[in-house]
């Protein structure tokens, strides 16, 4: 069976090593919509209350951008690993295009600075509640296009047919990499084989950037195929979707704080901001303490739609207050829930302590790994909450909803525990303080949790 589904696998990596070029204009044809999803609402009128999905392209693109596509992209990085990066994905293909015709320069060295994925993340999520990108074309615009803008211009700069966007400055590259170390297959090297005298090597770009003879896990690799075969030492295989935590990542302190502070912390708190009655009891003591003391100007909504939300004819603007209690809120649940996770590593890295290479806190970036399905869960729980809005304002019924939710949740948070106790496990320590570490690992867990269920259940 495992030969079998081996030999498939082999066989799919060379189609798409054999053809690259139909590969690139499927790539130029998903550039294309992207463009005119992206482009086309912002030149027509925002939608009124009676707009659907059926009759307007601005909903249209709403629904495409945010109820399909950032979800479903998510979903597809533990099942295919980064195919949507390798296949499909407009800023890769377009990066990689400006790169072949560009200036070809060296990569600076502040480009190759390990906390881009985790700051960039952050910036781009936290912007992006300020100008409400989940509701407005301009706003679209300005995150998304800014974005592909971006790449475009890192890519006509710096490499030679290289993504070096993707690589170092994407917002979601770091949130890529760790979904994709879950995936059931990955590009496996044979080094012996890659020893192996060859009469004619034929030059591979691989265009992440990721060095082949070396390569391991499937976090960076873009799952396009082009060095299926090479030096008979390179083959698409099935592993274990646990295998690549397990035995090969290690982490990073920038990891971690992606996963603690950024999956589960700046995100939870972006998508619950606006369903928390916490949030508006707080805004309107503010407010009234403005007010007492002649304080009137953080209650003014005249910031630019580019800085905060500003659609008066819609009668939706954001405040200055309203902008600042944003930003607390997310801080506020970064601390509360991602700074929890955090302890709860670090107690149960003290109690069953790793003999690790890599520093003091090797050992707690090796068990944040753990993390990974519980906090990716979170990021597609939050943004397919848009999905359901959309669906339900379209009169489709969404009863089903928190069922799949909490399903959802428990599967993950589940997963999680047992990559946990696997990672434990393999530390040279009693089984009484492996299973208290692993208490305290789920404990760090907890607000993690109750978040989700006061997002869907209670508020």
């Amino acid at each position: 069976m495992a030969a079998a589904l081996g030999r498939y696998t082999t066989r799919f990596a060379d189609f798409l090593r054999d053809h690259a070029s139909l590969l690139r204009k499927l790539q130029w044809g998903i550039v294309g919509a992207y463009a005119f999803l992206l482009i086309v609402p912002v030149l027509l009128p925002l939608p009124d209350n009676a707009a659907s999905v059926f009759n307007n392209l601005t909903i249209v693109a709403q629904f495409a951008f945010w109820g399909v596509w950032w979800p479903f992209v998510l979903v597809s990085m533990p099942l295919l690993g980064r195919a949507w990066c390798g296949w499909l994905c407009p800023e890769g293909m377009l990066t990689e295009w400006a790169s072949e015709h560009g200036q070809g320069r060296a990569i600076p060295k502040w480009m190759r600075w390990g906390g881009w994925p985790f700051v960039a993340f952050g910036l781009t999520t936290i912007y992006g509640q300020l100008v409400s990108v989940y509701q407005y074309p301009l706003a679209v615009l300005v995150v998304l296009g800014g974005s592909t803008v971006a790449a475009m211009i890192v890519g006509w700069r710096y490499g030679r047919s290289k993504r070096v966007w993707c690589k170092y400055l994407c917002p979601v590259n770091g949130v890529f990499n760790l979904l994709a170390k879950l995936a059931p297959w990955h590009f496996k090297v044979d080094e012996e084989a890659w020893r192996r005298p060859v009469i004619r090597i034929e030059s591979i770009n691989c265009a992440p950037l990721v060095p082949l003879r070396h390569m391991q896990g499937a976090g960076d690799c873009h799952a396009c195929g082009r060095c299926s075969g090479y030096r008979g030492a390179i083959a698409l295989t099935p592993r274990s979707p646990e295998e690549e935590i397990v035995r090969v990542a290690t982490g990073d302190a920038w990891q971690t704080a992606l996963i603690c502070f950024g999956l589960m912390g700046i995100a939870i708190g972006a998508f619950l901001w606006s369903a928390s009655p916490w949030f508006v009891t707080v805004k309107q003591w503010a407010a009234v303490w403005l007010v007492e003391r002649d304080i009137l100007w953080p209650l003014m909504d005249n910031a630019p739609w580019f800085i905060l939300t500003h659609y008066p004819e819609l009668n939706d603007s954001f405040s200055w207050l309203d902008g600042a209690g944003i930003l607390l809120f997310v801080v506020g649940s970064t601390v509360c829930v991602g700074g929890v996770a955090l302890i709860g590593l670090w107690l149960a890295d003290l109690v069953a302590p790793a003999k690790l290479s890599g520093g003091r806190f090797a050992g707690v970036h090796k068990l944040a790994q753990a993390f990974i399905p519980a906090a990716g869960i979170g990021v597609f729980l939050g943004l397919s909450a848009t999905t359901i809005t959309l669906l339900g304002h379209e009169g489709l019924n969404t009863s089903w909803a928190d069922p799949v939710r909490f399903t959802l949740l428990t599967l993950a948070v589940g997963w999680s525990m047992r990559l946990g106790w696997r990672l434990l496990a393999q530390r040279t320590v009693s089984g009484l303080r492996k299973l208290v570490a692993w208490v305290l690992m789920a404990s760090g867990l907890i607000p993690f949790c109750v978040a989700w269920v006061l997002f869907f259940a209670v508020w």
